[in-house]
């Protein structure tokens, strides 16, 4: 599965839309995380803990987008884009979205 943040595949014709695919994710933190971050929010840095939650709940989505795409035969899925929203306190949505396509 080809997939490009832009709309089109170098080399490649799209000779026919699917449609919108897209996968999601809710994530919430966790409270052992929260204590540690705490900690590093005293001292300044990166806060390690919460960048690979962010991380995996990303690469859940597009996964999910992708099973998505395979369902519909897609060759490809364009325009690749992703957003974040707050759900709830300590609770936040990532959504994977792109085209679906077939290429010649």
């Amino acid at each position: 599965m080809i997939i490009s943040t832009t709309n089109y595949v170098p080399g490649r014709e799209v000779t026919q839309i699917l449609g919108i695919v897209k996968g999601n994710t809710v994530r919430s933190r966790h409270l052992g995380k929260d204590f540690v971050a705490l900690l590093k929010n005293v001292v300044g840095g990166e806060i390690e803990e919460y960048t690979k939650l962010i991380a995996e709940a990303r690469e859940q989505a597009l996964d999910r987008m992708i099973t998505q795409a395979k369902v519909l035969g897609a060759d490809a899925v364009i325009d690749v884009r992703f957003s974040t929203s707050y759900i709830m306190t300590n609770a936040s949505e990532i959504l994977a979205y792109g085209t679906a396509v077939k290429l010649k």
